[in-house]
C-alpha cells in the first residue's frame, strides 16, 4: 500500500490501483481532483458526489468497484473524456 501526502493532496495506491488525490479550487466550489496514475483518467468530485458515495448501500458500492463492468469494455470512454 502506498500513501504519500503533502499539504495539497497525495497518492494512494495498492497492488490494484494508484490514484493521485488533490484539492481543486478553480471551479465554483472546492472539489477533489482524482487521477488514475496508471491510465491517466481524471475525475472531479464535489461535496454532493462525495456524500453520495458515503451513503451508498454496500451492495451498490461493491457493484461500482467491479472494473469489469465498464473499465475494460470501452463503455467508460477514453482517458480524459
Amino acid at each position: 500500500m502506498t500513501m504519500e501526502f503533502d499539504g495539497g493532496g497525495g497518492i494512494v495506491g495498492s497492488e490494484f490501483a494508484e490514484v493521485s488525490v488533490r484539492f481543486d479550487t478553480s471551479g465554483n466550489a472546492p472539489r477533489l481532483r482524482l487521477e488514475d496514475l496508471r491510465g491517466g483518467r481524471v475525475r472531479y468530485l464535489d461535496a454532493l458526489e462525495l456524500e453520495t458515495i458515503i451513503w451508498l448501500p454496500e451492495e451498490r458500492l461493491t457493484a461500482l468497484l467491479d472494473p469489469s463492468r465498464s473499465r475494460w469494455r470501452g463503455e467508460a470512454g477514453e482517458p480524459g473524456s
